[in-house]
């Protein structure tokens, strides 16, 4: 296991949100916390102590008034870590070459796969063209309808027809060096995570694999560990107390270096 750290920008601000309630609509969504500090800080932050493989999400759409602004903070983010970072958020064959040159160490991608509910196995060819495999990572987020996970898309407010399964991951790990689960129903809220999506994950483990979504507590991070059967890499965003929660940055990162 392995400490993944964040940098979440919506309206050109660093920021942490319930990821439920993120919309297109008014570019609004339910805030946890606003960062007085710009992207730089927190990826010269995550520098300074050598964590890599962070992830930078810009939360707004192209079309949104405020995505010029999220951009700038985005690619000021890789400029201060480059190679340290990973970017995602409206992610393409076209515009990927250019987040990896500004010094991104992958690109992330959900929607231009995952399109019209299905995967779009054209546009992925092209991305891995453009990326190749080893600077592609597959953002399989998802929330729960019925006794069952979907992949959902457009910010997470679609959801898809893909279940996550062992074939998906399987089927999709030979497209991407990595995956990135956000839990989104339980995204922002600090509030336990999503066990039973955990021990799926765990339970196929051949990629690297970063979960995220609810972790609060020592005893979420253990579960996720051992659940997780070692093969998860956690992120941690409102609980954090570089983003105004309890938990201890530095004691997060000793704990897992430990354990």
């Amino acid at each position: 296991m392995e400490f993944r750290p964040c940098i979440d920008i919506h309206n050109g601000k660093v920021k942490q949100i319930v990821g439920s309630t993120l919309a297109d609509q008014g570019d609004l969504a339910e805030e946890n916390f606003v960062s007085t500090q710009d992207a730089a800080f927190y990826a010269d932050f995550y520098k300074k102590d050598n964590i890599r493989g962070g992830h930078v999400i810009l939360l707004n759409g192209k079309d949104s008034a405020y995505y010029n602004e999220t951009k700038e903070q985005a690619l000021l983010a890789l400029k201060t870590y480059p190679g340290g970072l990973q970017v995602g958020g409206g992610i393409t064959d076209a515009n990927a070459r250019e987040f990896l040159d500004a010094g991104a160490s992958h690109v992330i991608v959900t929607s231009y796969v995952f399109k019209e509910g299905k995967i779009h196995y054209g546009n992925l060819k092209k991305l891995v063209k453009e990326t190749g495999r080893e600077h592609l990572v597959l953002d399989i987020s998802c929330r729960k309808r019925g006794d069952t996970y979907y992949v959902v898309t457009d910010r997470w407010q679609k959801f898809t027809d893909e279940p996550v399964t062992e074939e998906l991951l399987e089927e999709l790990s030979s497209y991407a060096s990595e995956f990135l689960v956000h839990a989104v129903d339980v995204e922002g809220k600090a509030n336990g995570v999503e066990k039973e999506l955990i021990q799926l994950l765990g339970d196929w483990g051949k990629i690297p694999v970063t979960y995220a979504g609810g972790v609060h507590s020592f005893d979420d991070i253990k579960t996720i560990k051992e659940l997780g059967k070692n093969h998860l890499n956690v992120t941690i965003g409102s609980a954090l107390d570089l983003f105004g929660g309890t938990l201890s940055y530095k004691e997060v990162i000793d704990y897992v270096k430990k354990n």
